[in-house]
Parts: C-alpha cells; sequence; structure tokens
C-alpha cells in the first residue's frame, strides 16, 4: 500500500514538487531556528556600546562603499592569524552591527583590529589614494567622501531606527547627534569608524573569554 502512494507521488510532477518543497523548508527552519534564536540570546557585556553618531555615520559609509567586499572584520582562533591581527573575534564585539562585518573574504587585510593602528592622516592619505602610503596597494581611492558633509537629520533617523531594534540610544543621545557631526565628512566619519574597530567596542577580558567559552 504505501509503495502505491509513492508510485502514485512519483507520477504527478506537481504534488511531488510541493512536497519537496514543504521538507526542504521543514528541514531548512529546524537548522535555521536554532542559531537565529542563540543570535538573539546574545547580550552586550560591560565595555561594548552603540556606535555614537559619528562612527555609525561612518560605518553606514563603509558598508554604502562596499568595503566589505575585500575586508573582513573576522579574526579566527588561528595561529598565524592572531599573530598577524591580533586577539581572535568573540560574537559579543558585534552585537550592535547590522549586518555584521564577519566573513572570509579577504582582498586587503583584516579591519577587526585595526584601531590605532595608524593616524588619522594616514587613513585621509590612504582613503584619497591608496598608492601614497602603500605603493603596491589595488584599493581603489574615495576622494569624494572628503567634501561631502554628513546629513544628521539621516543620521538621527538610523538611531531611531536601531533603537527599535533594541540599541540602547536615548533622546538625549539622538537629540545630540546633529552637534556631534557638525562640521564633519563623509571621510571623518569613516576615518573614526575605522579608528575605533577592536578599541571601541572591546569587551572586558572576563566577558570575552565567556563568550570564547559559548562559541562553537
Amino acid at each position: 500500500m504505501a509503495f502505491k502512494h509513492f508510485e502514485a507521488i512519483e507520477k504527478h510532477a506537481g504534488l511531488l514538487g510541493v512536497l519537496i518543497a514543504i521538507f526542504v523548508s521543514i528541514g531548512g527552519l529546524a537548522e535555521i531556528t536554532p542559531l537565529f534564536m542563540q543570535a538573539h540570546a546574545v547580550k552586550a557585556p560591560p565595555g561594548v556600546h552603540p556606535y555614537d553618531p559619528l562612527r555609525l555615520a561612518g560605518r553606514d559609509i563603509y558598508v554604502r562603499e562596499g568595503c566589505y567586499l575585500c575586508h573582513s572584520q573576522m579574526i579566527r582562533a588561528l595561529r598565524f592569524e592572531t599573530e598577524r591581527y591580533g586577539h581572535y573575534s568573540t560574537a559579543v564585539e558585534s552585537v550592535y552591527d547590522r549586518p555584521f562585518q564577519w566573513g572570509s573574504k579577504r582582498t586587503g587585510p583584516d579591519l577587526a583590529r585595526v584601531g590605532g593602528k595608524y593616524s588619522d592622516p594616514w587613513h585621509r592619505l590612504h582613503l584619497m589614494n591608496p598608492r601614497q602610503v602603500v605603493p603596491q596597494s589595488n584599493m581603489p581611492g574615495y576622494p569624494w567622501l572628503a567634501g561631502k558633509k554628513l546629513d544628521a537629520a539621516q543620521i538621527q533617523a538610523s538611531m531611531r531606527t536601531l533603537r527599535r531594534l533594541g540599541d540602547p540610544y536615548t533622546d538625549a543621545d539622538i537629540a545630540g547627534a546633529p552637534a556631534a557631526v557638525d562640521g564633519k565628512t563623509e571621510m571623518d566619519a569613516l576615518i573614526a569608524y575605522l579608528q575605533g574597530l577592536g578599541i571601541k567596542n572591546e569587551p572586558t577580558p572576563a566577558a570575552a573569554a565567556a563568550s570564547a567559552a559559548g562559541a562553537p
């Protein structure tokens, strides 16, 4: 009897397609749901804070310009990675990142710990024309960022949206955004974002150890 049922399904392409879609969906949910729940269980530890207005604008520019296509922000717990880039990345560092910048595609170096490694003038020259400071670089320049002022209203809108998603921005934080970015360019914002990577959102040693212990 069961064989006849299977034979009937195999002979009806439409029914077979519907059943395949149903079972693939069930399998996908079985894999995705636990990961989704685990991601929402990650809480910000002491020392990790949401981005200030200038760095938030810089991060949006970083994503808009496609910097993530060549630079990851995920140092693996492997000796050759930690010796080159610094302490391996932990999930709690990226708790306020939407979307997070983890990944394995590296045309350029990983930037998870680049904050403070170079001066602001170095970053400015590098972004204007990378070959001024790294002759062998194949990175494109971004000179137009230096002449474009930041839109404070847009940054405030981003902060309000992120607050709805759980970022602890206060009314005072949002109200103070225009003053924080007054007179700043997109170049200033991107440099501020880069200079904070691995510094501004670095968790305390205890929190980092707890995150690493819970990581797969």
